[in-house]
């Protein structure tokens, strides 16, 4: 699948697409997923391309009773070669589950909202951020190799709070790094950024974080999700969440649409010369099964319906009648 046109000088060659469909996305739906069905997802998921998953979470199952199998599927998961399976963990023992199950990587929430981080975790950012260290004090003293990712979730704004300041961000980006986190990573959990604001608060961390600052993480509520991974691309930013489907939100943010769409976004990238690994029909063919599986869910994104232009079509693919 070649781009239509050569890709400008300067853009990367190569970016990457973690799909959180697993967890973000499901975590956000009332019905509980058979674990069979995430088990063909995972695989189906690896057979399209992809090479870093968020398989789940270790959260008590009556809370989140939809991700009560983590365990599972991360072993799973482990099978597939060269798959990065990761895990949202919350606190301490969802770390130690996370590091006893041997995951590669655990990511972290820490919201810049004072107001969001007590509703979603009944902590201070300050509290979750000493839980951080103590996190990571566990992961060095047990040996673990998993490695640690901090997501600083409504970095743009919260629709709790409204305006998270920007040097607030950075202030948690310091300490978390301080502690000893070897990634961090921004999220516009509620769907409030635009690409000015994306430029601005990655050209505020970048000098702080370097390249531990690898990740983008952004909603779609507000239609701006893909001009925001854009934005964060021209930063030199090349790792990215997305949901299949364009599932997932945050109960905090009444409206919210999902996460940006794993197939739109493969679809972006690959128009525009920047390999990620990704078969967008086979993607498309899983969106279907998904569909399926979530019948009567809302689910979200716009490539499912025009299809792959003909200019992305792979050689000796016929493409559907054209439009009179």
């Amino acid at each position: 699948m070649s781009p239509s046109y050569p890709a400008p000088a300067g853009w990367p060659a190569h970016a990457t697409i973690r799909e959180v469909g697993l967890r973000d996305g499901l975590q956000s739906l009332a019905r509980v997923l058979p674990t069979e069905h995430k088990l063909q997802w995972i695989q189906a998921a690896y057979d399209a391309g992809q090479r870093e998953i968020e398989v789940g979470s270790f959260v008590p199952a009556r809370l989140l009773p939809q991700l009560a199998d983590t365990a599972e599927l991360l072993a799973f998961a482990k099978t597939l070669p060269g798959l990065v399976a990761s895990v949202l963990v919350p606190n301490l023992k969802g770390a130690q589950r996370a590091m006893e199950c041997e995951a590669e990587l655990m990511l972290l929430p820490l919201s810049a909202s004072h107001a969001h981080s007590l509703a979603n975790l009944r902590k201070t950012p300050d509290d979750v951020g000493a839980d951080i260290a103590r996190i990571v004090q566990a992961r060095e003293s047990s040996g673990s190799r998993t490695v640690i990712e901090v997501g600083i979730s409504t970095a743009f704004g919260c629709t709790l709070q409204g305006r998270v300041e920007p040097a607030e961000v950075l202030r948690l980006v310091r300490a978390v790094l301080d502690a000893g986190a070897d990634r961090v990573g921004l999220a516009d959990t509620v769907g409030y950024a635009d690409p000015a604001m994306v430029q601005s608060l990655f050209a505020l961390v970048l000098p702080v974080a370097g390249d531990k600052l690898n990740c983008g993480h952004f909603h779609d509520t507000r239609g701006l999700g893909l001009a925001n991974v854009f934005a964060a691309l021209q930063m030199g930013v090349t790792r990215f969440d997305a949901c299949l489907a364009g599932i997932g939100g945050c109960p905090h943010a009444p409206g919210a649409s999902g996460n940006v769409s794993t197939e739109d976004l493969a679809y972006l990238f690959a128009s525009m010369g920047i390999a990620t690994g990704q078969d967008i029909p086979a993607l498309l063919a899983l969106r279907e099964r998904v569909a399926s599986w979530l019948d009567g869910e809302t689910l979200h994104g716009t490539l499912w319906r025009a299809g792959l232009p003909r200019t992305l079509l792979p050689a000796g693919t016929v493409p559907e009648a054209s439009c009179a």
